[in-house]
């Protein structure tokens, strides 16, 4: 995939000092049980310095209180969705992890981003901060890709290719149950800048290695 410019936050580091990734946690929320699959997406404030304007999976960094490991990572899920979007009530050993994704060496704020899969819980209305998150919206995963075709959804590289995958899948239901069974392995997508054209490349396609 090709974009012209990278988003807030994604500038490249020109430094060639490689940044520590910072550890963090996004919840993918969704709703539809067994008969349909919408996924909810927040936008960040135009003013923040990392991804502003874009529109995202609700999460943040790990806090330092918050620990180390695969529980820190879910502390830190539940606790972003209910800052960002006002949603409570998901313990955090009800997450489904669905992946992990390290930023690319080169670029200069660095995350390593673990993703989890939750169902909302029952006449959940979310609500935004708005501070940090000024706008959120319930999309299908073809929904928000064709959005994004269309210029109206300012979307990352990380979101769409999640996008792309939930796509496959007719229900929430399904999409959870088939995480449940994987093993999760983590992601770092590669720059190949040509130009003024930045490449991001994933493992196993051409040039990534």
């Amino acid at each position: 995939m090709e974009f012209d410019k990278p988003a807030p936050g994604e500038e490249l580091n020109e430094s060639g000092e490689e940044t520590l990734p910072r550890q963090a946690a996004s919840v993918i929320l969704l709703r539809g049980g067994s008969e349909a699959l919408e996924l909810l997406l927040v936008q960040r404030t135009p003013q923040a310095r990392f991804m502003g304007g874009f529109w995202v999976f609700p999460g943040g960094a790990v806090d330092a209180h918050e620990g180390e490991g695969d529980e820190a990572h879910r502390l830190a899920a539940v606790r972003e969705l209910e800052e960002e979007a006002s949603v409570g009530g998901i313990a955090p050993a009800e997450l489904v992890k669905f992946s992990r994704w390290i930023t690319p060496a080169v670029v200069q704020i660095r995350f390593d981003t673990h993703f989890f899969l939750a169902s909302a819980p029952a006449d959940v209305s979310p609500v935004v901060d708005g501070s940090e998150i000024v706008d959120l919206v319930w999309h299908t995963p073809q929904s928000a890709l064709d959005a994004f075709g269309r210029e109206e959804l300012p979307l990352v590289f990380p979101t769409i290719k999640h996008l792309e995958q939930f796509s496959k899948f007719e229900s929430a239901d399904a999409l959870i149950a088939h995480a449940a069974g994987q093993t999760v392995e983590p992601v770092e997508p590669r720059i190949l800048v040509e130009g003024e054209v930045a490449r991001v490349l994933l493992p196993g396609e051409p040039g990534y290695d």
